[in-house]
């Protein structure tokens, strides 16, 4: 365990100081969507504590080789599977959120699945490229779907539909770089197409009046389709240059739900407009042409499958988070990422980060 100079100049200085720019943000957005809830500083306190720590391990990452990680997959494994059945035992938060994701021990509150995610990534990473010869082979493809559909079962009975999607993505996203035959994908595609009339009988009714609310507003403007409805104000009245810090209408009078986690883009959106928000995809486009940069020039293929699960993950979060606040897909409670209000999600991004960071220090140098 130890980390050398030459080492350290490979780090990916861009990364870590978008990631650093995106928090910074974030911090001060959190200000403003909570400057009229009681106890307002408290959410500041907590976001910023979350993001110290978070470069903290960071830190403490980057000492240890990326492939380290990789030896102890099972171990990643196996505790990552126990905490998500944990939750299914003595999982909390159905009273204020509708539904049991969180686990408290100690008086520390932290949502098992945020941390799941990135060890499943570490697992399938390890697995993938010790079978990426035989990758288009039934036999190592159902290992691979075993490994997800655990994992994915285990947080949609919590249930997190929103979650829950995350791991296909980044699943394929990996089988895509480690060389899966286009057919499969096709194949895999028409089959969920094709299931998803069927799968509605398996929805939970809130799922279900989720769905039916982001196809029709109009249905319910003042129950389920509240969200939704108040947050595309937030985000049209925005126009170019926004209201200005803490003038946002649908956020300061308190309209906007969930205004510091879920929608905390339609309050950037409100108050700096489009000015603000195009910075702010700037910053993420950055982030994630250089993870897809780290997964190209890694020197071995977990690395670069490890790298290519974290960006995947981290492009699906963004994407689901914008669509669902501006009405382009159903809410389906997905946090903003390094933005919206939450510690465990931010310490899980930033060990996602740190393993991107490892990566680009330990990548091969090679001349043409």
């Amino acid at each position: 365990m130890r980390l050398e100079v030459k080492t350290l100049k490979n780090l990916d200085f861009i990364i870590l100081a978008v990631v650093i720019m995106i928090s910074t943000f974030g911090i001060i957005m959190i200000s403003s969507a909570t400057n009229n809830l009681p106890n307002s500083e408290a959410y500041i306190q907590t976001q910023l504590t979350s993001t110290i720590l978070g470069f903290i391990v960071i830190t403490v990452i980057l000492f240890f080789d990326y492939k380290t990680f990789g030896n102890f997959y099972l171990v990643i494994y196996a505790f990552s599977i126990l905490l998500l059945i944990a939750v299914l035992i003595a999982g909390v938060g159905g009273d204020d959120w509708g539904a049991n994701r969180w686990l408290y021990i100690g008086g520390f509150g932290f949502q098992p699945s945020d941390f799941a995610k990135i060890g499943i990534i570490i697992s399938l990473a390890r697995v993938i490229s010790e079978h990426h010869e035989t990758i288009n082979e039934f036999k190592t493809l159902g290992k691979i779907v075993a490994i997800t559909a655990l994992p994915m079962g285990l947080v949609y009975m919590q249930p997190d539909l929103g979650t829950t999607m995350v791991f296909p993505v980044f699943t394929f996203a990996m089988l895509f770089v480690a060389g899966l035959k286009y057919k499969y994908i096709l194949v895999t595609f028409l089959v969920a197409l094709g299931s998803a009339p069927f799968a509605w009988n398996y929805l939970n009714e809130y799922q279900q009046r989720r769905i039916m609310v982001f196809i029709n507003p109009t249905l319910d403007p003042m129950g389920d389709a509240y969200q939704i409805t108040q947050s595309i104000y937030a985000v049209g009245s925005g126009m170019l240059t926004g209201k200005g810090f803490n003038e946002g209408i649908q956020s300061q009078l308190g309209f906007l739900p969930e205004k510091h986690t879920d929608f905390i883009f339609s309050v950037i959106a409100e108050e700096l407009g489009f000015v603000g928000v195009s910075i702010l995809l700037f910053l993420y486009i950055v982030l994630l042409i250089k993870g897809i940069s780290v997964a190209r020039q890694s020197k071995d293929l977990f690395g670069s499958l490890l790298a290519i699960g974290i960006v995947s993950m981290l492009a699906f979060h963004i994407f689901a988070n914008i669509m669902m606040t501006i009405g382009l897909m159903p809410v389906t409670g997905k946090p903003l990422p390094f933005i919206s209000y939450g510690g465990t999600f931010m310490l899980s991004n930033m060990i996602a980060i740190g393993l991107l960071l490892n990566i680009s220090m330990r990548k091969k140098r090679t001349n043409y």
